[in-house]
C-alpha cells in the first residue's frame, strides 16, 4: 500500500443509542488503518440526567483506559487535533439512533407513484407515519387541516410531479400544509423536506418558509414516472433528523462541533456503509446489513449499490415492546422459546422491557424470552422489508432475495452467550435460502465506519479489511418439499489438507460439518428429490468455503420454516438444534 494513501491521521467514532453510547478509536498501524478499541457507556439522555453528553464524555474516558491513550485535557475536554506527543484525536464523526420516533406527515399526488415514493423514503429512518395528503384525498380542505393539526407532525415529506410537470395539483396542496402549519404553535411547526417536480422548488421555499420550522430542498425523487432516486433526498433526510433531534436534545450542538458538523442517524450511516461492501465484496449476490437495536431494527440491503434501506422503529427492543402485541401474539412469540415459561411472564418482560430498555436478561427465561422476540420482531421486519422490495428482486416463493453476506448486529444478537444462539436466531428469524455466510459485526461498527468515510474514505476499507467482521458460519438451506425425514442432500467437505467429511442430510433437520477458522475447504453439494440448495432445482455443484466459528451448516429444517403445534415438542427442537450446534 503506496504510503502516501495513509496520513496517519486518527479517528474517533461515537454512536450514541438509545441504550448505550459506544466510542471507537481508529488508527494506523503498520501502515494500514485498524479498529484499536472500544468504550461504552449508557446513554444519558433520560432521567435523571438528561444530558446525552455525560454519558459520551464517559464513553471516551472508558475508552482512554482501554487504549491506555489520553484523548481529553485536564478539563475534561477533547483535544482535537491530536498533540506531537500523540495525545488526543485527529477527527471525529458521530451517529445517533436515541429519541423518540419522528411523527410524519407525507404527501404526495398519485398514490401508486409520488406518494410510493415518499413513504419509501420515509421508512429509510426513524419515522412513524401519522398521515398522508393525496391528489384525489376522499376528505375536504378543512378536514385535512385539522388532520395537520390533530397530529402536530414534526417532520413533512412532499413530493409529487414529474420535473418539468403540471405545477397547479402541487400548489393546491401547498396551500393545505401551509395553513395547518400556521395554526399550531410556532414551537410546534414542522420541519418540511420538498422532493418534488424542480419547478416548483422556489415557490415551495418562498411559500412555506416564514411557517415551517424549515424547509430543505432536494432533488426530485420521481423526476420521471418510470425513475425513482432516493438517494439524495435519503441524504437532506438525515440531515433534517439531526436537526429534530438537536432541536429535542440542544446538548448534541456540542457533539456536532466536535464532529465537525459530521453527524448521521446510525441507520444512514449503516445503508451508506452496506452499498459500498455490495461493491467492495464483489457477489453477483445482494449484501444484507441487519442492526437490532434498542431504538429500532434496520435492515440495509444493497444488489450492486443499489440500496435499499428499511427502519422499523416499531420493532425496537427498547420502548417499542410496550406495542408489540399489536403486531404480534404471545403465542408467536412463545413458539420460539426452548423453555416452559408462562404466558404471563412473557408479558410482563415486555412491559418491563419498555419501561427499563437498558436492563439486561438476568437469568436463562428472561434470556430465552428476549431471544424468541429476537426471533419474532426479525420475522416481521424481513417480511416488511420484501414487501417493499421492487418486483424484480422479490422471489415467487416469498423467500429472502440471495445475500452473500448476511451481517448482523446489535447486542441482542452479537452478545447472546454462545455462537450456537446467535445463529439460530438469524436463521429463524431470516429464513434465508440456498448459500450464505453470516458474518457478526461484533463492536457495532457498521454505522460507525458509514459515517467515517466522510472524513477518510480509506479507512473504513481497511478495517474491513482487517477482519473487524467474526464470520459466524456458511449456511446451506435447501428448498425442498420432500416429506420430513427423507434424505434431501448429500454433502462431502474436502478439507485443504485432504481430510474429508460426508454427511446425509434429511428433511427437517439441521448439521454442522466443522471447518475452524482460518482453514479452507471445498463443499460439494449434490441434491435429493429435485432440491434447491441455491444451485438450481436438483443442481449440484462446488463452493469454496473458509473456516468459522461454526463452519459449514447446512439447515435443511425447510422454507419457510413450520414448527409443531404442540409446545413440547417446540421446545424439544429447540434443544435439539441448540445441542446439534454445540451449545
Amino acid at each position: 500500500m503506496p504510503t502516501s494513501l495513509v496520513e496517519g491521521n486518527s479517528l474517533l467514532a461515537i454512536d450514541i443509542g438509545a441504550v448505550n453510547t459506544r466510542a471507537a478509536f481508529f488508527d494506523v498501524v503498520e501502515g494500514r488503518y485498524r479498529f484499536i478499541g472500544m468504550g461504552q457507556s449508557p446513554t444519558t439522555s433520560n432521567a435523571p440526567v438528561r444530558n446525552a453528553m455525560f454519558g459520551v464524555q464517559l464513553a471516551i474516558e472508558n475508552l482512554q483506559t482501554m487504549i491506555g491513550r489520553s484523548l481529553m485535557d485536564d478539563e475534561g475536554q477533547l483535544t482535537i487535533p491530536s498533540n506531537p506527543d500523540g495525545s488526543g484525536v485527529d477527527s471525529m464523526v458521530t451517529t445517533l439512533s436515541l429519541g423518540p420516533i419522528i411523527k410524519t406527515l407525507i404527501v404526495g399526488l398519485l398514490p401508486d407513484v409520488s406518494l410510493k415514493s415518499i413513504e419509501s423514503l420515509a421508512q429509510t429512518t426513524y419515522t412513524r407515519i401519522v398521515d398522508s395528503i393525496k391528489l384525489n384525498d376522499s376528505r375536504n380542505t378543512g378536514e385535512q387541516v385539522d388532520a395537520i393539526v390533530r397530529y402536530s407532525p414534526e417532520l413533512v415529506l412532499i413530493a409529487g410531479g414529474v420535473d418539468g410537470g403540471a405545477t397547479h395539483s402541487i400548489q393546491k396542496i401547498l396551500e393545505i400544509i401551509g395553513l395547518g402549519a400556521y395554526l399550531l404553535p410556532e414551537s410546534k411547526r414542522p420541519v418540511v423536506l420538498y422532493a418534488g417536480n424542480k419547478q416548483l422548488a422556489h415557490a415551495v421555499e418562498t411559500s412555506l418558509s416564514n411557517i415551517a420550522s424549515g424547509v430543505n430542498i432536494s432533488p426530485n425523487i420521481r423526476p420521471s414516472l418510470d425513475t425513482e432516486d432516493l438517494l439524495p433526498a435519503q441524504r437532506e433526510l438525515a440531515n433534517l433528523v439531526v436537526n429534530i433531534r438537536q432541536r429535542q436534545m440542544p446538548e448534541l450542538e456540542e457533539v456536532r462541533t466536535l464532529s465537525g458538523g459530521i453527524i448521521l442517524p446510525s441507520s444512514y450511516a449503516q445503508g451508506r456503509m452496506v452499498r459500498f461492501l455490495s461493491s467492495y465484496f464483489g457477489s453477483a449476490k445482494g449484501v444484507l446489513s441487519i442492526d437490532v437495536g434498542a431504538s429500532a431494527i434496520s435492515l440495509a440491503a444493497s444488489f450492486g449499490g443499489d440500496l435499499h434501506l428499511n427502519v422499523f422503529p416499531q420493532l425496537g427492543l427498547g420502548e417499542a415492546l410496550a406495542n408489540l402485541l399489536k403486531l404480534s401474539t404471545v403465542d408467536d412469540i412463545a413458539r420460539w422459546l426452548a423453555r416452559d415459561i408462562p404466558m404471563d411472564t412473557l408479558r410482563d418482560y415486555l412491559y418491563q422491557k419498555s419501561v427499563y430498555p437498558g436492563v439486561i436478561p438476568a437469568t436463562k427465561d428472561d434470556l430465552a424470552i428476549e431471544q424468541a422476540i429476537v426471533r419474532q420482531n426479525l420475522i416481521i421486519a424481513t417480511r416488511l422489508m420484501l414487501q417493499r422490495l421492487p418486483s424484480h428482486l422479490r422471489l415467487r416463493s416469498g423467500l429472502l432475495p440471495a445475500f452473500e453476506p448476511i451481517l448482523a448486529g446489535g447486542a441482542a444478537i452479537t452478545g447472546a452467550s454462545s455462537s450456537a444462539q446467535k445463529l439460530l436466531m438469524l436463521l429463524d428469524g431470516l429464513q434465508p435460502a440456498g448459500i450464505a455466510t453470516l458474518a457478526l459485526d461484533n463492536n457495532n461498527l457498521m454505522s460507525m465506519l458509514g459515517a467515517s468515510a466522510e472524513v477518510n474514505s480509506l479507512l473504513p476499507v481497511q478495517v474491513i479489511d482487517s477482519g473487524a467482521l467474526a464470520y459466524l458460519a456458511t449456511v446451506i438451506s435447501p428448498v425442498s418439499s420432500a416429506v420430513y425425514g427423507t434424505p434431501i442432500v448429500r454433502a462431502k467437505l474436502i478439507r485443504d489438507d485432504g481430510s474429508e467429511i460426508i454427511s446425509e442430510v434429511k428433511m427437517g433437520s439441521l448439521q454442522m460439518l466443522q471447518l475452524e477458522i482460518g482453514q479452507t475447504a471445498r463443499l460439494q453439494l449434490h441434491p435429493l428429490q429435485r432440491a434447491d440448495v441455491g444451485l438450481g432445482p436438483g443442481r449440484a455443484g462446488e463452493v469454496e468455503v473458509t473456516g468459522s466459528s461454526l463452519g459449514v451448516v447446512i439447515d435443511a429444517r425447510g422454507r419457510p420454516l413450520r414448527l409443531p403445534s404442540d409446545a413440547i415438542q417446540r421446545r424439544d427442537l429447540a434443544k435439539k438444534w441448540l445441542t446439534t450446534l454445540g451449545d
